[in-house]
């Protein structure tokens, strides 16, 4: 997981020199002074291996056996339509998010959450994250010829290049980032397409030979 934060971290700072909310395909990116953020959309087709309806955390098994849970947000309407063993087609998001704390004095940390609560009764359905891993690291080093500030987490230590002047100007030694990555936050789940059945062949009405 920390390979993953970090290299799309880098992705991330790699773009905060393009316009807030720039849209390229299946991906967002939007900047801020201090802050970026970066999401895609994923989609997958998936069999459905376990249902929890008090988190509606929805289990799926693609179809080299890897599973993933993804959280059923209150975008899926037919949620309590779905059962174990359908096959579905799945869109759901991963973010991460990263925001600049000047001074620091934040515990360097990584703190993970799973699945979601449920909603009291009478509230909406839950629309809780799948999985939310945030990580706050410290600014020990900083290169102005190459723009690469470098971050002291709990477990490594990273390098990341921020392709934006403005963005690097207001980083310093003893600052601190943190990292807040989301994924499998499901927005929607649709039956999979079944493949067309082949035509039945019509038969061929043969004439009789010869008299009736």
């Amino acid at each position: 997981m920390h390979r993953l934060i970090a290299s799309t971290a880098v992705a991330l700072l790699t773009a905060l020199s393009l316009p807030a909310s720039a849209q390229t395909g299946g991906v967002s990116v939007a900047t801020a002074p201090g802050k970026g953020a970066i999401a895609e959309t994923v989609k997958l087709e998936a069999t459905i291996t376990a249902i929890d309806k008090a988190t509606r955390a929805v289990t799926l098994k693609n179809d080299k056996g890897e599973e993933m849970t993804v959280t059923a947000g209150p975008e899926v309407k037919n949620f309590n339509q779905m059962k174990v063993g359908d096959v579905v087609s799945v869109e759901y998001l991963r973010a991460l998010a990263l925001e600049l704390k000047k001074g620091g004095g934040l515990i360097v940390q990584r703190t993970e959450q799973a699945g979601g609560a449920a909603a009291k009764p009478g509230e909406k359905p839950a629309g809780a994250v799948g999985r939310q891993v945030k990580v706050v690291a410290d600014v020990i080093g900083l290169d102005p010829a190459t723009q690469t500030v470098t971050l002291k987490g709990p477990q490594r230590t990273v390098e990341l290049k921020i392709a934006d002047p403005e963005q690097f100007k207001r980083v310093a030694k003893g600052d601190q980032v943190e990292a807040t990555f989301t994924e499998a936050v499901a927005i929607a789940v649709t039956p999979a397409k079944q493949a067309a059945a082949p035509a039945a062949k019509k038969e061929e009405k043969r004439k009789p030979k010869g008299g009736c």
